[in-house]
Parts: C-alpha cells; sequence; structure tokens
C-alpha cells in the first residue's frame, strides 16, 4: 500500500512542492488541498493560519483520510503556525521555510534577498533563520501580496499581465548587488521564468522545492513507508479546495473547514 500524502497551501502555490515530491517518489498517493477562500495567507493574522489549520487536521482525522504525512507547502504557514500544530496530531508533518542557508553559500557578493509575504518576513522564525545561517552575509527583506495573486491567474488561466508583473519588481528596489534572491513564497517559482528574465538571468533564484522532498523521502524511509511504494495501481491525485475554483485543469472537491469540537482548547 502507498503512502499517502497530503501537501497543503493557501493556493496552487503548493503544487510547486509537490511535483519536486511527485518526481522523487512516483507511486506514492497524493492529495493537494488549497485554502483559498483564505487566499492569501500572508495577509492573513497568525491566529488565523493556526486555527485554519487546525481545522485542516480535523478535516483529514473526521474524514478518515488516513494521510501518512502532511507538507505545509506554505512558507507563512509553516513559520508562523507549524509548531502550534504539530502539538495536535501524530502525522508527522513537513513545513516549507525560506531558504536562506542555500542562498548565504551560495553567493559571492555577500548580499542576498528574500522575496515573500509580508507575514513570511515579520516571522520571528524568519529573523531567526537569517541569525543562524547568514550572520556573514547582508540579507535585504522584500514583501509582496500581488505576486501570489498573478501566479494564481498564471497557473489557471496561462495569462501574466506582464507590465504589472515588472511594475511590481521595479517598486521592491531590489539591491543592486543582489547576487541570489529566495523566493519564500512557493506561488512564486511559478514566475521563475519571468522573473529571472525581468533581472537579465544576473540573479540566481532559490527556492526549497527540493530540500522539502528530501525531508519527505527520510520521514518516510525512517517510518518504513517509503519501502512499501511499489509501482501498482495507486488512487489519482485528489485536489480539495475551499472557494470555488474554475479550472479545466483540475477536478476539485469543494470543502468547508469548520472548527472542531475542541478548538478552543488550540
Amino acid at each position: 500500500m502507498s503512502a499517502h500524502i497530503m501537501v497543503f497551501d493557501s493556493g496552487i502555490g503548493g503544487t510547486t512542492v509537490l511535483d519536486h515530491i511527485k518526481q522523487r517518489i512516483p507511486n506514492a498517493q497524493y492529495s493537494y488541498f488549497m485554502d483559498n477562500a483564505f487566499l492569501p495567507y500572508g495577509a492573513q493574522t497568525q491566529q488565523t493560519i493556526i486555527n485554519r489549520l487546525c481545522s485542516l487536521i480535523h478535516f483529514i482525522k473526521s474524514n478518515k483520510l488516513n494521510v501518512d504525512l502532511i507538507v505545509i507547502a506554505c512558507n507563512t504557514a509553516s513559520t508562523s503556525a507549524l509548531s502550534a500544530v504539530r502539538k495536535i496530531t501524530d502525522i508527522p508533518i513537513v513545513g516549507v521555510v525560506p531558504a536562506i542557508k542555500p542562498a548565504a553559500e551560495l553567493t559571492r557578493s555577500n548580499h542576498i534577498a528574500l522575496l515573500a509575504t509580508p507575514a513570511t518576513i515579520a516571522s520571528s522564525y524568519t529573523k531567526k533563520l537569517i541569525a543562524q545561517h547568514a550572520s556573514n552575509v547582508t540579507v535585504n527583506l522584500y514583501s509582496s501580496v500581488e505576486l501570489v495573486n498573478l501566479a494564481e491567474l498564471l497557473f489557471f488561466n496561462g495569462y501574466l499581465d506582464t507590465n504589472k508583473l515588472h511594475a511590481v519588481l521595479e517598486g521592491l528596489n531590489i539591491e543592486k548587488q543582489t547576487d541570489v534572491l529566495v523566493l519564500g513564497c512557493t506561488h512564486f517559482p511559478i514566475l521563475t521564468k519571468q522573473i529571472s528574465e525581468h533581472f537579465k538571468n544576473s540573479i540566481q533564484l532559490v527556492d526549497s522545492g527540493a530540500a522539502i522532498a528530501n525531508r519527505v523521502i527520510y520521514l518516510l524511509t525512517e517510518s518504513g513507508l517509503l519501502a512499501q511504494n511499489i509501482p501498482g495501481i495507486k488512487k489519482p491525485l485528489q485536489y480539495y479546495a475551499t472557494a470555488n475554483v474554475i479550472s479545466d485543469k483540475l477536478a476539485v472537491k469543494l470543502v468547508k473547514l469548520i472548527d472542531p469540537p475542541e478548538f478552543e482548547a488550540y
């Protein structure tokens, strides 16, 4: 029986992480859950995000989905709520955090930048990452919610307002000495090609997708579940969403996340 991996994000951005994992573990069973009713998470409070993730755990249990591992494929949710959610479930949870460490190791100019949502930029976890792994380089922080919306439109409609994209990136005023840019939101890799072209391929872009896939493999191997992922019949990828999704790409099951009975204890 294949391991069941659920990947969660506020929108479609987490599919960039899902793709990395599927490439490494093609025989697993996958579910993708997007809380698009609350998109973008970067505009939500920390408590709201904690509440939503607690409700996700309740949804998984109450519907007996038999999830073996959860990937919170959202930098904002991971930096805001991961520790709180791990306290209420025994399902292993892998979070996504900005790739500060590899960026600090790659830079030659000693100037790196983190581009993320406002909530990720403001989180204490992000500050700890920088202090632990990038104390010897200059780290400039930039935030954008508009890029999340542009990535969603590109994924679902195949359309990108390039003028708006360039305006958003110009407005960030990225420090000229920057040679490595961390894409600290899982939506942003959807725009990798366009962002790279905007900077005339002069800045190296890094994200956490490959590292997350490595972590998932490690945890499944440790639990013995990876050895069970042999070729055979498996269920198709199931998409869940909390708001209507109009797309020819995805067959989505619309669900409602509700507060669990013991919610006040969280």
